[in-house]
């Protein structure tokens, strides 16, 4: 069999090892205010692969059709200029349903090519807008995936983590402007043998996580032998995977339901407040980053209220990289 197998993605769930990482991306996808994760490791570690077939595990969306930025029907106030315009002129709103996309960022986009470009000639000629949608547009309600962001241009990434944090982009030009929702799931890969990213831009990623290759000799050949078998038939190796897949997949569609009603109390928060302290961290964004990280990990794991040992898993996946280090010192 064709081991390029159209669409057929190696299971996420048959990833050996890499605990913490599934986690992060599972976190990010239960609560996307927690504005992306960095993965940063060693090449082939997993990394790509693990973000490619996460979206596996997710379930249909619904979209206006042939929107090109994604449009839900169902959300009246985030619908893009053009949608809200067909809504109110009481025109149907088709619907279709599509699988989440995962969009990758090339590290030669532009500023343009990723947040859209306004033709400002046919602006002026004919009064209306006519624009180009960019990588946010097409990621919009997906994934948006940067592999080596440590090599991207530090512009590029601040308009990436800024559209993360606030769920909108905005394309501006000669006083005309545009905007649009832009709610993804940011993911940033990264050997930090090719380049560290700025103190300023590691903390605005919510989460981050550091792996390395596995080094026990029994994980190590199961790694080679479930590879092999996904290379020889992947449809086959996907079907042995799909109970772990489908339960893994009905465990993060109940986090996303129970969420928002994850409550905690001021014990919670003075926790919260007394890890940030005891690192030195600067500002305040890993402890609210921390609280909806332990809000994730209680509905991930099926609980209305945060314990305290989702704080200190909370903590481990935020505080790290925000930690004050000395040169040449290594994240950790």
């Amino acid at each position: 069999m064709n081991t390029q197998a159209k669409n057929v993605h190696y299971p996420f769930t048959a990833i050996v090892g890499q605990k913490r990482m599934k986690k992060a991306l599972v976190l990010n996808v239960i609560n996307p205010e927690l504005s992306g994760v960095l993965i940063r490791g060693e090449k082939g570690t997993a990394k790509s692969t693990a973000v490619r077939s996460l979206a596996d595990l997710l379930p249909e969306i619904e979209v206006v059709k042939n929107c090109r930025f994604q449009c839900s029907p169902q959300e009246v106030k985030n619908l893009c200029p053009f949608c809200y315009e067909k809504y109110k002129t009481k025109q149907e709103l088709e619907v279709a349903k599509r699988n989440i996309k995962v969009v990758e960022l090339p590290i030669s986009a532009t500023e343009d090519r990723v947040v859209g470009s306004l033709d400002l000639e046919h602006a002026l000629k004919e009064g209306e807008k006519k624009i180009e949608p960019g990588i946010l547009a097409e990621a919009n309600r997906g994934i948006l995936y940067v592999d080596e962001v440590n090599l991207l241009d530090d512009h590029v990434v601040d308009v990436l983590l800024d559209s993360a944090a606030m769920g909108v982009n905005t394309v501006e030009r000669e006083g005309i402007s545009f905007s649009h929702q832009a709610r993804f799931t940011l993911v940033g890969t990264m050997n930090p043998e090719e380049g560290e990213l700025r103190p300023q831009l590691l903390d605005r990623f919510g989460l981050c996580v550091n792996i390395e290759g596995i080094r026990n000799t029994e994980d190590r050949v199961e790694v080679i032998k479930r590879r092999i078998a996904f290379e020889k038939d992947p449809e086959l190796f996907c079907r042995s995977w799909a109970s772990k897949s489908e339960h893994l997949t009905l465990q993060i569609q109940n986090a996303i339901r129970t969420v928002r009603q994850v409550a905690f109390d001021d014990t919670i928060l003075a926790a919260i407040a007394d890890r940030s302290l005891s690192v030195s961290v600067d500002g305040h964004r890993a402890d609210i980053v921390m609280l909806k990280a332990a809000k994730a990990i209680a509905a991930f794991n099926d609980r209305t209220e945060i314990s305290m040992t989702d704080v200190d898993e909370a903590a481990e996946l935020t505080l790290p990289h925000r930690m004050r280090r000395n040169p040449f010192e290594d994240i950790g």
